[in-house]
């Protein structure tokens, strides 16, 4: 394939696929393999180059072998047509044994409760994917083990800086649901990242896309695949909306620069009492921070 637009280098991030085993829909009317297949054909007919394919968490929506294999069906043809190597990051939904297991070639003699964390160079890009999930937990938390891991790996520059991959945004939201989940203690990160090489953090987990910065470093929050959270929603509901999206990052004029691609919304996933899911979210999070 040949290069038509001024990106030096791009990558295609694609986050909350939410796969189910077969004849399994989201929330009992989201066809999320039906919506990854879309995803592969829109970038497999595109017409620049694919350095890399960055899958950053809630991969599938019940953490089962059989959803990850599903998964691959689509990403290995995809990552095998512009030769491009496939991240994998964790998020809250997954789970860390059947995740190893099936995407990660079963990482022999890792601990059932040891993060998925994992470095990748691509054309001297370095790429970190960091596991900021707890088990039993929806919240996000990166432990003082893996933050002494990553100032270790930052503390030598890669030729073309780094990407770090966290599935929760080290960032506030205006969906109070999200804004209960996201990552805790950012400041911790923050700490860790800055004055480093680190050029852009890559999340998920809101599905709704946003930005924002950590550090002075710009955060890049990917649209979902499964469907939008409704971040202006009427007074008093919190609404799921059918559509969603993905991302491409591109490296233009020395400069990474996060780009939303929307799929077409056609209706409601859901419409909720916005204080009674605020509510049922907070009963589901401790007020206390893991560990």
């Amino acid at each position: 394939m040949t290069t038509t637009g001024p990106a030096e280098l791009t990558l295609i991030q694609v986050s909350d696929t939410h796969l189910l085993p077969a004849g399994e829909l989201m929330h009992g009317r989201v066809d999320t393999f039906a919506l990854l297949e879309t995803v592969a054909a829109t970038v497999a007919s595109s017409t620049g180059p694919v350095a890399g394919i960055l899958l950053t968490g809630d991969l599938a929506d019940d953490g089962s072998p059989a959803s990850y294999r599903r998964l691959r069906q689509i990403i290995d043809p995809l990552a095998a047509t512009f030769d491009a190597p496939v991240v994998y990051a964790m998020g809250n939904h997954d789970e860390r044994l059947a995740f190893r297991a099936e995407l990660l070639g079963g990482a022999a003699g890792a601990p059932a409760d040891h993060p998925c964390d994992s470095v990748h160079l691509v054309d001297g890009l370095r790429l970190v994917a960091l596991d900021s999930t707890t088990p039993g937990r929806h919240d996000g938390w990166l432990t003082d083990a893996q933050l002494a891991w990553l100032a270790d790996v930052l503390a030598t520059p890669a030729p073309r800086g780094t990407l770090l991959i966290v599935h929760h945004p080290p960032l506030p939201s205006p969906v109070p649901t999200v804004h209960l989940l996201r990552l805790a203690a950012a400041e911790r990160l923050a700490d860790v990242v800055a004055g480093t090489d680190v050029r852009m953090i890559l999340s998920g987990h809101a599905h709704h896309a946003g930005a924002g910065a950590l550090a002075g470093i710009p955060v890049w929050i990917s649209p979902a695949l499964a469907y939008d959270a409704d971040p202006l929603p009427p007074d008093g509901r919190l609404r799921g909306l059918l559509g969603g999206g993905f991302s491409r990052i591109d490296l233009i004029d020395g400069q990474f620069v996060a780009t939303a691609i929307p799929l077409s919304p056609t209706g409601l996933v859901y419409n909720n009492d916005r204080a009674e899911q605020v509510e049922f979210i907070r009963s589901l999070t401790p007020q206390t921070t893991p560990g």
